[in-house]
């Protein structure tokens, strides 16, 4: 198959994790694959992996845009250059994209949907769902039944998947912490763009109580997004600005969780969760907040421990009930492991999303 993803940037982030493991999977089953984005930090790792780029303007976030127009008489030409049989879509100007191309172009569209969409009436009188829809969790599955109506019969839940191989390694974890200049300091993490969906603001509030215990302990916030400003605000507002490192750019989630001692994600709501997925991949022990996907992935007390949302005061407790006891740490962060490897492998993803692949084609096998 010759296969077209289409997504907004390649900046660190769940849906460039999930593309860059997805087209690489289906690469190496054969499948030739190129992504169209406006580029981003992570472009180097596609390009690497032999993973063709086509840079399309695709920088926004609205559904109806000039850009999106400018798109789509670019890739339409792609579609018939590279005699693409499928296009792949993971987000809703992309899934508005990737609508009018297989209208035009008669090539089936397969939508990935990474969360919870808001019921807005621009939905549901231009769903451009597509002949495929995968969710990423049961949880996202329920949503897209309840709140759009949409069948369930055509809806396959397809996990992310992680190449755990990719993770794991801590040789580095003495020069990034030099670099960030902590040392041999307990260093708390997250990994999420800056919006209110995942809940910096309650991590930041749980750290005013956790340094009462650990005056010396760390926060690692790594991401971009439209709240910067208001958290470093916070931040300072708290007094927490010695104990709080923000880090816009991390390369690769790989290569800052070695430096951490504990994941935190807080979020108000959750998917799946793929940065967690990473860090538990990793091998890092994990707190997370009890909603949505991160349920499916944490059971309290054995690969992770979960807090109710919106919940400084509890999410304190777990944090300083991990940070008081390494050998909990390394427990849950060992079973948090071996969980994914056994459940969220990238071959069971790869080979399930073929099958959708081969359904809207009407393939048989």
């Amino acid at each position: 198959m010759n296969i077209l993803f289409i997504a907004n940037h390649l900046n660190v982030g769940g849906i460039s994790s999930y593309l860059y493991t997805l087209a690489g999977g289906l690469k190496e089953n054969g499948h030739n694959v190129y992504v169209a984005s406006n580029g981003g930090e992570l472009l180097g790792k596609f390009t690497e992996a032999g993973i063709k780029h086509i840079s399309v303007p695709l920088k926004t976030k609205k559904e109806i845009s000039p850009k999106i127009i400018l798109c789509f008489f670019k890739l339409r030409k792609v579609i018939r250059q590279y005699n693409i049989d499928l296009v792949h879509t993971n987000s809703r100007t992309t899934q508005v994209l990737g609508s009018l191309l297989s209208r035009y172009s008669a090539r089936p569209h397969v939508f990935t949907c990474h969360g919870f969409f808001k019921p807005k009436l621009s939905r549901r009188f231009f769903p451009c769902w597509g002949d495929g829809l995968i969710a990423i969790s049961r949880q996202v599955k329920e949503h897209l039944i309840s709140d759009f109506n949409l069948d369930e019969d055509k809806i396959t839940v397809i996990n992310n998947g992680i190449d755990v191989q990719n993770f794991g390694d801590f040789s580095s974890r003495q020069t990034l912490r030099k670099d960030l200049g902590i040392g041999d300091l307990l260093l708390i993490g997250i990994v999420a763009r800056l919006s209110d969906v995942k809940g910096h603001t309650y991590l930041l509030q749980s750290m005013r109580i956790v340094i009462k215990n650990f005056p010396s302990v760390k926060l690692l916030i790594a991401g971009e997004g439209k709240m910067k400003d208001a958290l470093v605000k916070e931040t300072d507002d708290l007094g927490l600005k010695n104990n709080v490192l923000f880090l816009p750019q991390v390369g690769g989630t790989e290569n800052v969780l070695a430096a951490m001692d504990i994941f935190v994600m807080p979020s108000l709501q959750e998917g799946l969760g793929l940065a967690l997925m990473e860090a538990m991949a990793q091998g890092l022990a994990v707190i997370g907040s009890a909603v949505g996907g991160i349920k499916t992935l944490i059971k309290d007390g054995y690969d992770g421990l979960l807090v109710e949302p919106a919940n400084p005061a509890a999410l304190a407790g777990a944090l300083v009930r991990l940070l008081s006891d390494e050998r909990l740490r390394n427990n849950l962060g060992a079973n948090a492991r071996k969980f994914i490897a056994d459940n969220f492998s990238k071959e069971k993803m790869v080979d399930a999303t073929e099958k959708v692949y081969k359904k809207c084609l009407g393939v048989q096998g």
